[in-house]
């Protein structure tokens, strides 16, 4: 089925002049009469190599006659087929009550929508089309769909929404295969691309050393000895000012969606060059996303003897984030080390889903009480509420300092030994 592009505005906001001029052709009626269109009518539109229909509503009324009652109904049945909503407002006119109350309604929808600014002619009227940016339907996009101004554009812009959605359903599709999905991110140029064509065994990325050869987020299922795993190989991230505006800027956001959707993350860091800054803050986002890492410092043949103790001294200062996330010292190139990444993804998987019964968390808590009692308060009793990662909740009598709640999250992450991968610890007072 075609992706539906579906138009909507209060009446006489040119919505059909609008269809005519995506479509190249007349193929609506357009009059300067308040509710000409009354039925759903679609076009089939083809641009950038995407064929697609852009379905024409008549104007949404949220109270009228029984004919704009009908109107309105035919509008919302489109609106529940939308890929991508087209919310028409008029310049000449400027932001009028009836805008807000077909914004709220498409926003509603759940669906997303790209705010257009018809009748814009001139510069003039373009400034005043960021009026309607209190609609909460983002940027303008302004046009003049009678002139043809500005529908190009739109048409581009349309295009890589459908794109972007259609890439997103199809990895939300692919990830319910029951893989771990394990991203790999790092700077440009550390070898994430070579590192990965290890582990999966084939020149699937490709490599070279420009900073910014991966321009996506490329997924590879793999099945190893440890099981089914999606490898996410990504763009690598750089400092937002080195970050080049278009597809490099898009690269980053879906090194950012990767981490999101990943279950555990690979860090990899040139070891030529240390821990950075830069390396610092993918740290903090992988901390963000509350999954669990592995650190790979790549390039480990390349660094002096003597130096080394301070490379790994660095890793620990800047990724304190990470906790006691595992180093891992490689060589993408020749894949000396590349072996034991896999067995320490199955270690930290098995952890980040590991359930502890109730009795014996209990009798742990008991213990480690007995074995320093807290200075002021006292652990009542505690249930582990979640996995991935796990989390447990203390009920406590009174209060327990900060320092006291970190011994129990070490004792716990002993006593059961949850290894080194992200651990919750909440407190509710009884």
């Amino acid at each position: 089925m075609k992706p539906q592009v579906v138009i909507v505005g209060r009446p006489n906001v040119g919505k059909s002049s609008l269809v005519n001029r995506l479509a190249g052709k007349r193929v609506t009626v357009v009059e300067e009469h308040r509710g000409v269109t009354r039925d759903r009518k679609a076009v089939e539109v083809e641009w950038g190599g995407l064929t697609f229909d852009v379905v024409d509503t008549g104007g949404w009324l949220e109270a009228g006659d029984t004919l704009e009652a009908k109107v309105s109904q035919q509008a919302e049945a489109a609106l529940a087929t939308a890929d991508l909503v087209l919310l028409v407002v008029d310049v000449t006119t400027g932001l009028v009550d009836e805008d807000t109350h077909v914004a709220r309604w498409a926003l509603r929808s759940g669906r997303p929508v790209l705010l257009v600014v018809n009748k814009v002619d001139d510069t003039q009227h373009e400034a005043s089309s960021w009026e309607f940016l209190s609609l909460g339907a983002g940027d303008p996009h302004t046009v003049s769909a009678q002139h043809g101004r500005g529908t190009g554009d739109l048409l581009d812009v349309i295009v890589a929404r459908l794109e972007e959605s259609r890439i997103v359903e199809e990895i939300a599709d692919a990830d319910d295969d029951g893989a771990l999905r394990v991203a790999i991110v790092g700077r440009p140029n550390v070898g994430k691309s070579t590192l990965f064509n290890q582990l999966i065994g084939e020149e699937r990325s490709v490599v070279h050393d420009m900073p910014g050869t991966t321009r996506d987020a490329i997924d590879t299922l793999v099945s190893t000895d440890v099981g089914l795993i999606r490898f996410i190989d990504t763009a690598g991230m750089r400092r937002r000012a080195k970050t080049e505006a278009g597809l490099e800027t898009y690269a980053v956001l879906r090194s950012l969606d990767a981490l999101d959707r990943s279950d555990i993350a690979i860090l990899v860091i040139d070891a030529t060059v240390g821990a950075t800054g830069q390396d610092q803050h993918l740290a903090e986002r992988i901390s963000a996303a509350g999954c669990p890492s592995l650190v790979v410092l790549n390039k480990w043949e390349l660094v002096a003897v003597d130096d080394r103790a301070s490379v790994l001294a660095t890793v620990g200062e800047k990724l304190a984030f990470l906790g006691d996330a595992p180093v891992m010292k490689t060589t993408a190139t020749s894949g000396k080390g590349v072996h034991r990444i896999l067995p320490a993804l199955a270690i930290a998987a098995a952890d980040y889903q590991k359930r502890v019964p109730t009795g014996a968390l209990n009798r742990a808590i008991r213990d480690l009480q007995i074995k320093q009692p807290a200075p002021t308060g006292k652990i009542r009793y505690a249930v582990q509420g979640a996995t991935e990662p796990p989390t447990f909740t203390l009920f406590i009598a009174g209060r327990l300092p900060q320092t006291y709640l970190r011994y129990v999250e070490r004792s716990l992450r002993e006593r059961f030994s949850l290894g080194s991968q992200p651990l919750r610890v909440r407190v509710r007072v009884d």
